[in-house]
């Protein structure tokens, strides 16, 4: 109810002027009313406690301007030591002359309002040793005038207060550091999920962008009529990755607008990608086995990034491939992706990230991935899903 308020009073400057002008409202009401009606034994003259309060006063009113969070540390300290000094005087006098003294709320309450900023925005390297200075001005306080029964108690009963203070801070401290925690966590798996569209899904469509530009251009002289086929193949290449583009980005837009996210991948997807691959003239050829089409969404979203990535590899590093194969085959309780080709790696071909994230990818989901050579000398890639 009131963030729209406080949204308006930060972005107009009035924020701290409104909070300064409250704080120094309350310091002098305080002040005034830190009177002998506080007192346990009468009477007497306020100017030993007057200096501690005023100064504990300051620091409050300079609270709502700090920014940098080791100045909360310094106002702290400023605030605790003043406090714990005039605690020693008036102890010190009060044992000396013999008079009676009084303790007022204000500088104890106004030190448990620093406490709570110490504890809540300080450092963290700080904030303890001053939180400690702090509360031990904050008990002290009632004790400057002599252990009695009725300061004793007033002592314990702000000792209480005090640590439920301090508690109620680090408790907000942790949540905001634990939100803060999952957001970058947040931030850092959606960068990673976004690195992997791109590079299975953009990439692959680059990629065969670029070999079917290459096979074009190396036929022209020889076989110009291959040359419109294969711009065709280009142009539709290019639309696909476009639309590819257009599906990450209302991904991410969808958080912030009403745009529905886009519906991850599923099995005609996958048949889809195997009709359209093609590598000099080498189709691949796809198999199922069993029931695919009952296959969770997540699961065979999993299956065609597995195949996108193998396709995308077969592409950019098999040379003299005549055969492609995609073996689809699902079982009661699990789910699994053959691909292979008869192709030889080039040379100067260097491991990428992409094997590595799927195994990552699908390890995590609670499959197997192995990505190795066979007894025959070709290059195979399996994955198995879990279906429970």
């Amino acid at each position: 109810m009131w963030s729209p308020l406080l949204r308006f009073l930060a972005a107009s400057g009035q924020a701290a002027v409104l909070l300064r002008s409250l704080a120094a409202c309350a310091l002098a009401a305080a002040v005034w009313s830190d009177a002998p009606a506080w007192s346990f034994t009468g009477p007497a003259p306020q100017e030993r406690l007057t200096l501690s309060a005023v100064v504990v006063g300051a620091v409050l009113l300079a609270l709502p301007l700090l920014s940098e969070a080791r100045s909360y540390a310094y106002a702290g300290g400023v605030a605790a030591t003043a406090s714990l000094a005039g605690s020693a005087a008036v102890h010190l006098g009060h044992d000396a002359l013999g008079t009676p003294a009084v303790h007022g709320a204000f500088e104890p309450v106004a030190l448990l309002v620093v406490l709570a900023f110490v504890t809540r925005r300080g450092p963290a390297a700080s904030a303890g040793p001053v939180a400690l200075l702090l509360a031990a001005a904050v008990v002290l306080r009632p004790l400057s005038i002599g252990v009695q029964e009725r300061s004793l108690a007033v002592a314990l009963g702000l000792t209480l207060v005090t640590a439920l203070v301090a508690g109620a801070s680090v408790t907000a401290r942790w949540v905001v550091a634990d939100r803060r925690q999952r957001a970058h966590r947040l931030r850092l798996e959606q960068r990673i999920e976004l690195a992997g569209d791109l590079h299975d899904y953009v990439a692959h469509h680059m990629t065969g962008i670029v070999v079917q530009a290459q096979g074009a251009r190396a036929v022209a002289a020889r076989r110009p009529d291959l040359v419109p086929p294969a711009l065709q193949r280009i142009e539709e290449t290019g639309t696909e990755a476009l639309a590819s583009m257009r599906r990450m980005v209302a991904g991410l837009r969808a958080g912030e607008s009403d745009v529905p996210p886009a519906a991850p991948a599923d099995m005609d997807d996958l048949r889809a990608l195997v009709r359209g691959f093609a590598l000099n003239g080498v189709p691949a050829h796809l198999t199922e086995e069993g029931p695919t089409d009952t296959v969770p969404p997540e699961v065979a979203a999993t299956l065609h990034r597995v195949t996108v990535e193998s396709l995308t590899n077969i592409r950019e590093h098999a040379r003299h491939c005549r055969h492609v194969s995609v073996h689809v085959r699902v079982r009661p309780h699990e789910a699994a992706v053959r691909i292979t080709n008869d192709g030889t790696a080039h040379r100067t071909s260097r491991p990428g990230y992409g094997l590595k994230d799927l195994r990552d990818r699908v390890t995590l989901a609670g499959g197997t991935f192995r990505a190795e050579a066979t007894a025959e000398g070709d290059w195979q890639v399996r994955a198995r899903m879990p279906l429970t």
